[in-house]
Order: C-alpha cells, then sequence, then structure tokens
C-alpha cells in the first residue's frame, strides 16, 4: 500500500471531518472532479470549493468514518459509513440524523486529489430533505 496516497486520501477525510473548505482546496488539484453516486460530476478547485461549502451548511456535521482502505497505483478506496445531521433550517435535530455506507475511489496525483469519487446510496438524506 502506497502510504503517501493514503495519507492524502486520509487528509482529505480529516478536512472533511473538520468540515474545512479552504483544506480541502488545498488537498485538490486545480482541475479536481468530484462525481457523486449519480454520476453527477463538478469539475475544478473553485467549484468544489463552494460546493463543500454548501454542502456543509445543509450538513454540519458530515462525517466519513473510514474502516478499511486499500490503494493500487494512483487510487486510494476508502469504505466505511457517511453520517451527519440535515439541517434545513440551520440547527441539528437528532430526528435529522442519517447515515448510509460509502465507498470513495480517491485518485491522486502529484500529493494532490485529482478525482474524488463517491459510492453511496442518498436515499436517507433524500427522505429528509423531501419533509422539509
Amino acid at each position: 500500500m502506497n502510504v503517501s496516497l493514503v495519507a492524502v486520501a486520509t487528509s482529505f477525510v480529516r478536512a472533511i471531518g473538520r468540515q474545512d473548505a479552504d483544506a480541502l482546496a488545498e488537498l485538490m488539484t486545480a482541475d479536481h472532479r468530484f462525481i457523486d453516486s449519480l454520476g453527477n460530476m463538478v469539475e475544478g478547485r473553485e467549484k468544489m470549493r463552494a460546493g463543500w461549502i454548501s454542502y456543509f451548511r445543509m450538513v454540519p456535521d458530515y462525517t466519513l468514518a473510514v474502516d478499511e482502505t486499500y490503494s493500487e497505483g494512483p487510487v486510494v478506496l476508502l469504505l466505511g459509513m457517511a453520517q451527519g445531521t440535515y439541517a434545513s433550517d440551520g440547527t441539528l435535530k437528532q430526528r435529522d440524523r442519517w447515515q448510509t455506507p460509502v465507498v470513495i475511489r480517491a485518485f491522486v496525483q502529484d500529493g494532490k486529489v485529482a478525482e474524488w469519487r463517491v459510492y453511496a446510496d442518498n436515499e436517507p438524506l433524500r427522505q429528509l430533505m423531501s419533509k422539509s
């Protein structure tokens, strides 16, 4: 396992847990790609910085709990749980807490994350969003 690639991906996960969009942007390549579980793609570091800021407003305690990590070539796979609380009005309510299994495929290039691809069932969050 390539420790430096894993360290980059792990740093990205820690920045997510801190809801630190600036640290995430520092870890991204300029042409970074984010691909969600529906195949929607956002390209560019600054677009994704804005995307993370927006997401952290919606789910201010969003975290990834990684249980397993695998690395092959420039790819790091992270397996675990995504979790958080949907805060439609800016407040965290226990009834709006959700979690779902997640796999992340991080493509690391020159010490930065070039692609962050999420595979998760986002239905728990979609259901909470539809109620508000």
